[in-house]
């Protein structure tokens, strides 16, 4: 049997039909499937920050699935799923995480709200000592301190509480004790010199009575004439004889600390030197022999001349006097 042309074309025209039907039921699944992935990998990620806004600071440690899958027992096998099951399987979980989510959500910020508007409620309108009864301003002294207004030994709530003992009046030292007349007789008999040059007489009064060993006054004086005249021609000289005085007087401690602040002020000052070798003798009283010992070699090596002239004695002896490494 001899088919026509026109029956052959019509043939091959029906099976590129039907082949094309059959490419695009094949390619439609996967493409659905495809889709589906998409979506749902951007649902898990919305889900995984949820949990971390909800659950802040607990890392991975995420809400566990719902749904596991079930542990095959020996002689039974397991059901094969499709694709697409197991897709659907995976939205079912996201959607039951997302509901939880959203209640626990819900439920802390009504908790939250809750709080705030007891917190509202509680917190006092004035700023009062009152218990139990109408506030009232503390009341202040003169120097604008709160001070209670109920009686001794009472808290305003009327409970009553022992009263604090007395503190010990510190008796005052004899140094701090007003001056005997005879002291203040001997002091005024140091007459204060009068050249016309007000920074020199102010200075030299100072070093008349440390010379007299009034050294309470020469420092009370000393300190004024530093305060009038900080950088004036007698400032170095000055801060080293207010750290004498202190010195001589048996503070050692605040002694120390003139002769540092003269040192470091000027180091080529008329009495650096002095201040940074009875800095040592200070530190000796002190029995601080490591900074003593450090004061004491600063000097020989910086004021060598001192050292080997006009401040020798007090050198030698201070350093017999010391066990330096």
């Amino acid at each position: 049997m001899v088919l026509m042309p026109s029956r052959l074309t019509g043939l091959r025209q029906a099976s590129g039909a039907v082949l094309a039907l059959m490419l695009a039921g094949t390619a439609l699944p996967a493409l659905a499937q495809s889709n589906t992935e998409l979506r749902l990998n951007k649902v898990e990620g919305e889900v995984r920050a949820l949990q971390r806004k909800v659950f802040p600071g607990n890392g991975d440690k995420m809400f566990t699935p719902e749904i596991s899958a079930p542990t095959p027992t020996p002689g039974t096998r397991l059901p094969s799923t499709s694709a697409m099951t197991d897709v659907l399987t995976r939205m079912d979980a996201l959607e039951s995480q997302v509901a939880r989510l959203t209640g626990q959500v819900e439920q802390n910020s009504n908790r939250i709200t809750q709080l705030e508007a007891k917190l509202a409620t509680t917190q006092p309108s004035t700023t009062g000592t009152s218990i139990g009864t109408a506030t009232q301003p503390l009341a202040t002294n003169d120097a604008g301190v709160p001070v209670s207004t109920t009686p001794s030994g009472q808290i305003a709530g009327g409970t009553a509480t022992p009263a604090p003992a007395p503190r010990p009046t510190p008796t005052p030292s004899a140094a701090a004790a007003a001056p005997s007349s005879s002291r203040v007789q001997a002091v005024s008999a140091i007459v204060k010199p009068s050249t016309g040059n007000a920074e020199e007489d102010e200075y030299s009064y100072g070093y008349r009575l440390w010379e007299a060993k009034f050294y309470p006054e020469a420092q009370q004086q000393l300190k004024m004439y530093l305060e009038k005249y900080p950088r004036g021609s007698r400032a170095s000289w000055g801060r080293n004889l207010l750290g004498r005085a202190y010195l001589d007087d048996g503070n050692a401690l605040e002694a120390a600390k003139w002769f540092v602040q003269n040192y470091q002020a000027d180091k080529r000052g008329d009495r650096a030197p002095d201040s940074l070798l009875y800095l040592a003798i200070s530190m000796k009283q002190l029995q601080d022999t490591k900074r003593a010992c450090i004061a004491l070699s600063e000097f020989g090596s910086t004021y060598a001349a001192e050292a080997a002239g006009r401040l020798k004695s007090v050198y030698d002896t201070t350093k017999g006097g010391l066990k330096c490494s």
